[in-house]
């Protein structure tokens, strides 16, 4: 059976890509047959292969499948690094689920576990009507939630845990990610965070560290996956 994950984020720049990459590699060190999937990036830059985005390229080697072809991973591409209903709107598309349910049936009938990285926070537009959180829910996908550790975190994490659940998805657990090294009262913190989501801490990720170097700190996400 195919199990998948959607990883969803407090904000846009607080590590979904680095803890989703971490993921699969503990995934992977498992022995698990895991991918990762961006299904919409902006910010893409043309390639003599099309349209290529660094997040879904990340995700694309941490799934370490050489012959994984690229529009799984990523089937909406756009170029402008802007909100994703305004890059679509500026490339001439509209950005429908139709085409990345799809792509995202491929990857679970040749992987067992699919990491769905969205793009921003939970409530970010994708199209008139359509939010990155739709996908979650309308592909019934549990939620792993990056919270960026940095000053504003507590307020951002509960927010976006109560919009999570508020639409019915269920919350796994969330993954805290050091992205300020010099975040004062750091351990506290995450202390708070544990007290205040409705969710387990599914491990705390160190500043700097190279996702094959840091999957060791996701033990309990891939054992939430089981």
């Amino acid at each position: 059976m195919s199990r998948a994950v959607f990883v969803a984020g407090t904000d846009t720049g607080i590590g979904k890509t680095h803890a989703a990459c971490t993921l699969l590699h503990a995934l992977r060190a498992a022995g698990r047959n895991a991918c990762g999937m961006k299904p919409v990036a902006s910010g893409c830059v043309e390639t003599p292969d099309g349209l290529r985005n660094d997040d879904a390229l990340a995700l694309l080697a941490a799934s370490g499948d050489a012959g994984l072809p690229y529009a799984q991973v990523n089937p909406v591409a756009l170029r402008e690094p802007l909100s994703p209903h305004l890059a679509a709107a500026h490339d001439g598309v509209t950005i429908t689920l139709s085409p990345l349910r799809e792509a995202f049936a491929r990857l679970q009938a040749t992987h067992g576990t699919v990491v769905v990285e969205g793009v921003g926070g939970w409530l970010v537009p994708l199209a008139p009507g359509l939010f990155a959180s739709d996908i979650a829910r309308q592909w019934q996908l549990p939620v792993i939630l990056v919270v960026g550790l940095r000053l504003g975190c507590l307020n951002h994490a509960q927010l976006s845990a109560r919009a999570i659940v508020a639409d019915g998805c269920r919350l796994l657990g969330w993954i805290g990610n050091c992205v300020d090294p010099a975040m004062d009262a750091l351990e506290e913190n995450v202390a708070t965070l544990c007290r205040l989501l409705p969710a387990p801490c599914l491990g705390v990720l160190p500043h700097g560290l190279a996702p094959a170097q840091a999957a060791g700190h996701l033990r309990a996400a891939v054992t939430a996956l089981d």
